[in-house]
């Protein structure tokens, strides 16, 4: 293992895919509460709740609820406005969490109404993780090549990939001390368990995207 996939002494991959678990059962209980009607700032109230209610740990990384436009926008930037959701509109959630010591960190987009190009954004944002991952576990290829293959593959299915957003190091908390940088940077096959893939797509004509990520496993 290289140094950029350093472990602290309390690393358990057991404990990992159990933080991957809590906080896929998070993120679906939030979106569950979220309605038309509802600001960012309300989203954002209901996802705090539900992960107190779970009995996370700690927050590792901000909670980002993104509504409309601001799906466009990267985890560094300020969605513009506290957003309105629509009727017929697209949102993704975005969450790093402790549980247990150990860190999780997923995101997924979801739709109201029927408006299908923004059906169609979320549906490719999770099939486009599912190609890398797979190509990931098949060829297993490095840290740079995923993220050509991401993008050859995204202007394939006729989507924009963002390539400011290239997936991270997770492990016992805190992570950050190893400073292993962007999966899109790491030179080797990047070990199972350790690295999260995120993919950001937007539309080539409208004013929205889709988000996705998960621990490569």
């Amino acid at each position: 293992m290289t140094t950029k996939e350093n472990v602290g002494p309390a690393f358990d991959p057991a404990a990992m895919l159990h933080a991957r678990t809590m906080t896929w059962q998070a993120i679906d209980r939030i979106a569950a509460q979220i309605r038309p009607g509802m600001r960012e700032s309300d989203a954002k109230t209901i996802g705090e709740a539900v992960l107190k209610d779970l009995g996370m740990a700690r927050i590792w990384h901000p909670l980002l609820i993104r509504f409309g436009a601001n799906t466009l926008k990267t985890f560094r930037q300020r969605s513009d406005g506290d957003v309105v959701l629509g009727e017929d509109d697209i949102y993704f959630i975005d969450m790093g969490v402790v549980w247990d010591g150990h860190e999780g960190d997923s995101g997924a987009t979801f739709v109201t109404g029927a408006d299908t190009d923004m059906r169609a954004c979320a549906d490719a944002a999770k099939t486009l993780f599912d190609r890398v991952h797979g190509y990931w576990k098949d060829q297993r290829v490095s840290g740079p090549e995923l993220y050509r293959y991401a993008a050859e593959q995204a202007e394939a299915m006729g989507w924009v990939l963002n390539l400011d957003i290239q997936g991270h190091r997770v492990s016992d908390f805190p992570h950050a001390i190893y400073k292993a940088g962007d999966l899109g940077e790491f030179e080797s096959c990047p070990a199972a368990g350790l690295w999260i893939l995120e993919i950001q797509i937007a539309h080539p004509q409208r004013a929205f995207g889709a988000f996705y990520e998960d621990l490569l496993i």
